[in-house]
């Protein structure tokens, strides 16, 4: 009966220290988008149970996307001590006392290299638990650059352009009028080129244009002056083509002549 009672209590006792063991929890998505330059805290929380009772223990870590090579130290916390080790340089404990059950990492200034999988793990003998995040660092859209092509004459295409030359990607490019009303239905704008194209430009069109570039982190925008140019009349040009052409034979025709009569006088002196 002895050992039955202290079976059951063992297998109680094993149980209960099942659930009441060392756990790790983070108010942080598990997916953080940022931009560049920003600053971050990865959450990182710990509760440890009653039975643990060893040597509080914390590591923060980039974890290798080759599972057959080490994860990368960045900074530890043991026996009271905090650690920096090579790849730590702008990175911190959020909390001045890791030990009180905050061990959240902040990172002063990100960059695109912080782009990685992080994880914090919590040990106190005999619990032990770890948790992963995935940092995202991305670019902000630079300003656009907006540009016509076309003659931005009435009745011909016409085609505005909106470039960014740096952020990171998708880039989704908007295009919309500042103050003339939505653009008319017969443009069609793309919005991973950014380009909006008119196939038959009219008085409608013109005015000024925003465009509008932004990305999970940020946006920008530039603005153009799109002008509707009346195309001049093809008859008053055949006209004063061939007026012009007529003026110039006579004018060539009338120094020949002249040529000609000094050449006379000249002999006949």
């Amino acid at each position: 009966l002895n050992v039955m009672f202290r079976k059951n209590l063992s297998e109680f006792v094993k149980e209960l220290r099942c659930t009441e063991a060392m756990q790790v929890t983070s108010t942080s998505p598990r997916t953080i988008q940022k931009a560049e330059g920003e600053s971050v805290t990865l959450g990182c929380s710990y509760t440890p149970s009653p039975f643990d009772t060893g040597e509080l223990d914390i590591e923060w870590s980039v974890v290798s996307p080759d599972t057959t090579q080490k994860d990368q130290m960045l900074i530890s916390y043991t026996s009271g001590n905090k650690y920096l080790h090579d790849l730590a340089k702008g990175l911190s404990f959020a909390a001045g006392d890791p030990s009180a059950g905050d061990a959240s990492l902040s990172i002063a200034v990100l960059s695109p290299a912080h782009t990685a999988t992080y994880q914090c793990k919590v040990k106190k003998s005999p619990g032990v638990d770890t948790l992963k995040m995935s940092l995202v660092v991305m670019v902000k859209p630079s300003v656009p650059k907006c540009w016509v092509e076309g003659g931005e004459l009435v009745g011909e295409a016409a085609s505005l352009h909106c470039q960014s030359t740096e952020g990171s990607t998708p880039l989704k490019y908007t295009w919309r009028r500042e103050i003339a009303g939505p653009i008319p239905s017969a443009a069609t704008q793309n919005s991973a080129t950014g380009e909006l194209k008119i196939s038959n430009h009219s008085l409608s069109f013109a005015g000024i244009y925003i465009c509008e570039v932004n990305n999970a982190v940020g946006s920008e925008r530039c603005r153009i002056n799109l002008k509707a140019n009346k195309s001049p009349n093809r008859a008053a040009v055949i006209v004063g083509t061939t007026v012009g052409s007529l003026l110039l034979i006579f004018i060539l025709l009338v120094f020949h002549r002249a040529s000609l009569l000094e050449v006379q006088q000249q002999t006949s002196l």
